[in-house]
């Protein structure tokens, strides 16, 4: 009897010192990033409601009255503070359609971001394709506050860049940026809506440069300038592009914060007499989380498109200026998931949207999302 007990309570050992052995098993995540490579991303599902019979000036909620899969996003990168790394982002869903650059032929599904890097020194250089550094807001849906993006984010700067670019930062607080690339969501230069009829592309390179303060907690600011060559299919004639954009962050509180994005832009030769086309805006944000799982944001701008260049004007107009306010609020689902449900109105010096058939200066939107990050 005792030594069956003893070989009884030998198993149950074994038994409970495998079943320890297993909860203790990593996963994959774990081991990827004990190698030093990070794995995530997030789903984004939206549902838009539109006033209009034809939603316009929007980047991504772009349905009348739909559910959306916009984006399913992976990252894999291995970026160590020190040495060589890279980073491969990838993204299927309707999103990639405004995203993808020129030369590149898949609709609903784009490498957002393909770059390798190299750092050290405070130093940090890169070679691919890499998302733009202008602007308030981005093209993951999960790093944004609104389930909307902004009239700035939608026609006044790119989305991504192809070809080189360098950050320097000498302290903690600041930070400079070189970049050499092909300028404004150009992934080939050869792309044929890159190029004119008569043969010539827009490969002259664009440079960016910025630099990036925060002389205290609280507050932030960062400034990028743009300036090359781009391609106007309006005059189908190759002009120069400059941008100007500025943002500012303060941080008033654990729980609000402000932002300020001003965007200011030319392009010669762009417009149907070859005169240079000019348009600018300015955004403002208010963020302010009201417990830990509900926060809200409001966002309002006004957008100059001086010469119809960036947007769709109603006929006969040659300028137009547009202004929107949004309010959009956050639950907390869970620790990687919210749910976001937004209104949207916009309004037109112009009556450039359709609502029933008849034209009006006013467009409104309902939207719900969902975002679940890995």
């Amino acid at each position: 009897m005792n030594f069956r007990k003893t070989i009884l309570a030998a198993s149950l050992s074994a038994c409970a010192g495998a079943a320890m052995a297993a909860d203790k098993t990593p996963t994959l995540g774990e081991v990827l990033k004990a190698s030093g490579i990070d794995v995530s991303g997030y789903i984004d599902v939206t549902y838009t409601n539109f006033s209009t019979d034809t939603p316009l000036f929007q980047a991504y909620t772009t349905e009348k009255n739909a559910f959306n899969l916009n984006a399913a996003d992976v990252a894999i990168s291995s970026l160590p503070a020190s040495g060589i790394g890279g980073m491969v982002e990838m993204m299927a869903g309707e999103d990639p359609a405004f995203n993808a650059s020129k030369g590149w032929s898949t609709t609903n599904f784009d490498v957002l971001q393909a770059y390798a890097q190299y750092a050290g020194g405070g130093m940090t250089v890169m070679a691919g394709k890499f998302v733009t550094l202008a602007g308030a807001e981005v093209a993951q849906a999960s790093l944004n506050t609104n389930v909307s993006r902004s009239l700035l984010y939608t026609n006044a700067i790119p989305v991504t860049h192809t070809g080189l670019r360098g950050n320097y930062a000498p302290g903690d607080t600041m930070k400079f940026t070189v970049g050499y690339n092909n300028g404004w969501d150009v992934l080939k230069e050869s792309a044929a809506t890159n190029c004119t009829t008569g043969g010539s592309c827009a490969d002259g390179k664009t440079v960016e440069l910025g630099v990036a303060l925060t002389p205290v907690k609280q507050f932030a600011l960062s400034a990028m300038y743009h300036v090359g060559e781009e391609y106007s299919s309006t005059s189908n004639t190759i002009g120069t592009r400059k941008l100007l954009d500025l943002v500012a962050t303060f941080n008033a509180t654990d729980a609000l914060t402000f932002v300020l994005n001003y965007d200011k832009a030319e392009q010669e030769k762009a417009t149907a007499t070859n005169k240079t086309a000019k348009w600018d805006g300015l955004a403002g944000y208010a963020n302010y989380a009201f417990t830990d799982k509900w926060r809200g944001s409001l966002r309002t701008e006004k957008f100059k498109d001086k010469n119809c260049f960036r947007t769709t004007c109603a006929a006969g107009a040659t300028s137009q200026t547009l202004k929107e306010t949004t309010l959009t609020a956050g639950y907390a689902l869970a620790k990687n998931s919210e749910l976001r449900a937004e209104y949207r109105t916009e309004k037109s010096d112009k009556k450039v949207y359709t609502e029933d058939g008849r034209t009006t200066d006013k467009q409104n939107m309902l939207a719900l999302e969902v975002v679940y990050k890995f």
